[in-house]
């Protein structure tokens, strides 16, 4: 586990975008239950959650079509959440940071970690935006 003192500014960079923290399991099934699209974000403290993942989660929100919710779990913090959330995301190994795109409770868009480490943001970005205009 980490500190919370070090993780609260990377917690911070998509709360403050509209993301809402889930720490339970039940926090997480209630999210990925919800009607219309959901947005997983599996946060990290690894440098490319701060450099590609986390940009790429803003930049992909000034599209025009974007999913109706945005949670977040953080891998390393909030265990069961992080467990459950990826409990949803199989076939996909767990990876952190990654993203997958819900919509009515199925899983209709994944990242891994390795379509995220060494990509720019803006790439990383426009895959979510081209399965925001699919999904969304």
């Amino acid at each position: 586990m980490y500190p919370p003192e070090l993780v609260k500014p990377m917690r911070e960079d998509l709360t403050s975008i509209g993301f809402k923290e889930l720490h339970t399991e039940a926090e997480v099934d209630e999210a990925i239950a919800q009607k219309g699209t959901t947005l997983v974000v599996v946060n990290s403290v690894c440098g490319c959650a701060a450099a590609n993942a986390r940009p790429a989660a803003r930049i992909s929100l000034q599209n025009s079509k974007t999913p109706d919710h945005l949670v977040t779990v953080f891998a390393g913090v909030d265990r069961e959440a992080t467990e459950k959330a990826r409990d949803y995301m199989v076939p996909f190994p767990p990876s952190s940071p990654s993203m997958a795109l819900f919509r009515d409770g199925e899983l209709v868009h994944m990242l891994e970690r390795h379509h995220i480490e060494g990509r720019p943001a803006e790439m990383i970005a426009e895959n979510l935006t081209e399965a925001y205009n699919e999904f969304c």
